[in-house]
Formats: structure tokens, C-alpha cells, sequence
């Protein structure tokens, strides 16, 4: 497991967005960073399940977070705009950005793989990024020190076979990471990615249906790396690929 503790006030009075953060990996970091003291903006295509994650937070007594519908399937340009006018409005910068969210799509040999099925995850997991990137790159430059957290996979480093869309989402989003690394390098914003491993949620269960969950840790368990990442204890470390296991 990733080795990092944190101080509890690590993300005291931060503004951080948190992808696909209605359940699994993004729910468990929007709770974490909330427990370290920062605000955090709850995106997703589920508003009940971004709702439920809300709750929580409140019912914690930390900093109360927003909650923020978008579908970043259907979302048009002019509606990213839109997001980060009401970002700028409400919260004034962006300190962090988590990129959670992402589909995997069919495993399948590529032979057999759609185009529309290809272009579904890449549109989801790739091009929807690049526009949340790039969109709300002004807002994170607003601050002190702000950090973008993209979420890598073992088969975006290394191609398997069947992993189709997906793999090949992930490679695209390592080398988004690393270009946009080299263009913040000496500025106030970092870039890195994380390759979170077997974790226990629905997306695993899906792409692995025959392995027994418990064998992996709770996404709870892995937000060390998350932590690290999004602090200030990492702000010399732009452009590197870790592991949260």
C-alpha cells in the first residue's frame, strides 16, 4: 500500500473537483479530501448518488461541498464554459482536480470491437477530459499551488489483450498528463496520474465477474496516494505515473 500519512488539515480551505465522485474511487476521495478540510465540487451524471455522497459529508461536520450534475457523455462545449463560470462565481479558483470518471467499455479483441462502442469510451474517458482540462486550467492557475490527479490504469502502461477502448483510453489520458505536465513544469499547477489497481468497486466487478472481491481493498484503503497527490506535501512532483498500491 502506498506509504503516506497526512496531517488532518491537509487540504484545509482548498477547492477541489472530484470526478464521477457519486461512488466507488471518486466517492472515497471527495470524503477523504473533505476530511482533510477541503470543499469539495461532488461532479456527475448521478445527481442521487452525488446527493447521498453530499450527506455524508455534511453529516461529518466537514467543509459542506456542492454538488454539480454534468453528464460528460452529452455535455456540449458552451456547457464547460458554463461549468467554470459558475465555478469562478461561486468559489473564485480551483485547487485541485481529480479525473475519476470513466467507462471500460466491451473486453473484447479489437477485431470485434465497434467503432461506436471505441469512440464511446474514447469520447468519455479522453476527449470529456481533455475539455474538463482544459476549461478549468485558468481556474486552477488562480491558485497557490493546485494539482490535477489523472486516473491511469495497469493496461494503460502496458497493453493486454481485450482491453481494447479502455486500454487505449488510458494510454491517451498517461499522455495527456505528461503534456500537460511539461507545459505547467514551473508554474503553480502539477500534473500526475495514478494507477489505483484492483480496487473493491462496481467497475472491477464488472470487468472481473468470476474474481472474489474481497481479495481487494476497499477504495478507502488506496486514498493515501490520492492524499499525497492532491497536497502540498507533493509539490515538487509533476509528471510521474504512481501506483496507490
Amino acid at each position: 500500500m502506498f506509504d503516506y500519512s497526512s496531517r488532518p488539515d491537509l487540504l484545509k480551505d482548498r477547492i477541489i473537483m472530484v470526478t464521477g465522485a457519486g461512488r466507488g474511487i471518486g466517492e472515497a476521495a471527495a470524503k477523504v479530501y473533505a476530511a482533510h478540510g477541503a470543499t469539495v465540487l461532488l461532479l456527475g451524471k448521478n445527481e442521487e448518488n452525488l446527493n447521498r455522497v453530499y450527506d455524508k459529508i455534511e453529516a461529518a461536520g466537514h467543509p459542506q461541498p456542492a454538488v454539480i450534475p454534468f453528464n460528460l457523455e452529452t455535455a456540449l462545449p458552451h456547457q464547460y464554459d458554463e461549468l467554470a463560470a459558475t465555478v469562478e462565481r461561486e468559489f473564485g479558483r480551483l485547487d485541485g482536480l481529480l479525473h475519476n470518471a470513466a467507462i471500460v467499455g466491451p473486453l473484447t479483441p479489437i477485431e470485434q470491437l465497434s467503432g461506436e462502442n471505441f469512440m464511446r469510451v474514447m469520447h468519455i474517458n479522453v476527449n470529456a477530459m481533455f475539455m474538463l482540462t482544459s476549461t478549468l486550467l485558468p481556474l486552477l492557475k488562480l491558485s497557490s499551488d493546485a494539482s490535477v490527479i489523472f486516473t491511469s490504469s495497469s493496461v494503460g502502461r502496458k497493453g493486454r489483450a481485450y482491453w481494447g477502448g479502455y486500454a487505449v483510453s488510458k494510454f491517451a489520458t498517461e499522455g495527456l498528463m505528461q503534456v500537460l505536465a511539461d507545459e505547467l513544469d514551473g508554474t503553480a499547477v502539477r500534473a500526475n496520474s495514478i494507477n489505483p489497481g484492483a480496487t473493491r468497486t462496481d467497475m472491477r466487478a464488472k470487468a472481473y465477474p468470476g474474481e472474489n472481491p474481497l481479495t481487494n481493498p476497499l477504495p478507502a484503503e488506496i486514498m493515501p496516494a490520492y492524499l499525497y497527490l492532491m497536497g502540498p506535501d507533493s509539490g515538487d512532483i509533476n509528471g510521474k505515473a504512481l501506483n496507490a498500491q
